[in-house]
């Protein structure tokens, strides 16, 4: 289904629609929740012309069709698995680009990832307000992406990483709302850097170092997209005040807890679910089923369990 052009006066949902376009063949969930989150700003940002109510009415015909194809697709008709879903590929497309970052590999694709995860990030905000990190993420995605844009187009080596005398409540001007993937994201080599999301202390283990790949040729942008089995395994959630942080471990467990952390609950007597523990279940399982999407085994076990643990104990 080919929808109408894209009328200047909806510029702002612009990137939304190409990255789904880019998704039709790659990723049907990603493309179907760009477009229904398009839907909404454009809705909010339209002046009622005939060429922006054609392209509204056209995006809503499509996710209708969509919609209905997919009607067994939890990801597309479950916002709890849907969320669970845009938040994986946003974190590895993120992850993918810091590590290329960090390890010097600057070029259009890491630019486009870091781009890439913002607009996903933005999407999220269909399901409600963001969580600290993923503000954090999306706001350091869009700076990094048009900082080492613009590095590159004025023939300047970027600097890996946050710069050294980065400021993390600064706000960026022009947070590249209107920019797409392909194109030159605004100019933010002036701005302050907010640096990547940094946990309490003690909530979670420190971050593993990237290992270098000296004469390796990392993946572009489009193989990532393609193939998500190129990007790191994302982290296990672990919730704290204010929403979930990514918990990566940093070692292999000891084989003699090993038993004991995964040694079966026994359900405790009498003990009442409440609905929004029983949402939080929920979202667990999901987490766990996006997991096994990318062959992440681990992951999936680790959710699944804090599922187990919360539906048996009524704790977590």
């Amino acid at each position: 289904m080919e929808l109408p052009p894209c009328p200047p006066s909806l510029k702002s949902i612009q990137h939304f629609l190409k990255l789904a376009q880019e998704h039709d063949t790659r990723d049907v969930v990603i493309a179907y929740w760009a477009r229904l989150y398009a839907l909404q700003v454009g809705l909010k940002a339209s002046t009622q012309t005939g060429e922006e109510t054609k392209l509204l009415l056209g995006i809503m015909d499509w996710l209708e069709q969509m919609k209905k194809q997919y009607a067994e697709n939890e990801a597309i008709t479950n916002e709890v698995a849907a969320q669970a879903h845009i938040e994986n590929y946003a974190l590895k497309l993120f992850l993918y680009a810091d590590k290329q970052d960090r390890e010097e590999n600057f070029g259009k694709n890491v630019v486009k990832a870091f781009y890439s995860s913002g607009v996903l990030y933005d999407i999220l905000q269909t399901f409600g307000e963001l969580s600290e990190e993923a503000l954090h993420n999306r706001k350091y995605a869009k700076w990094k992406a048009a900082y080492i844009h613009n590095c590159l187009k004025n023939g300047e080596t970027p600097i890996p990483g946050p710069l050294p005398d980065d400021d993390d409540e600064a706000e960026l001007e022009g947070e590249n709302a209107n920019a797409s993937a392909d194109t030159s994201p605004e100019d933010a080599a002036g701005a302050a850097a907010p640096a990547p999301y940094q946990p309490e202390p003690d909530a979670q283990p420190p971050a593993p170092s990237y290992p270098t790949a000296s004469g390796v040729v990392p993946p572009t942008a489009e193989e990532v997209l393609n193939n998500p089995n190129k990007l790191p395994s994302p982290p296990v959630d672990e919730e704290k005040p204010g929403g979930f942080v990514p918990y990566v471990p940093t070692a292999q467990p000891n084989p003699a807890t090993a038993a004991t952390i995964y040694q079966p609950i026994v359900p405790v007597a009498g003990v009442q679910i409440t609905p929004d523990q029983m949402i939080t279940a929920q979202k667990y399982c999901k987490y766990a089923g996006s997991a096994l999407n990318y062959d992440d085994v681990k992951t999936a076990i680790e959710n699944l369990q804090k599922a187990l643990k919360l539906l048996s104990t009524g704790s977590e």
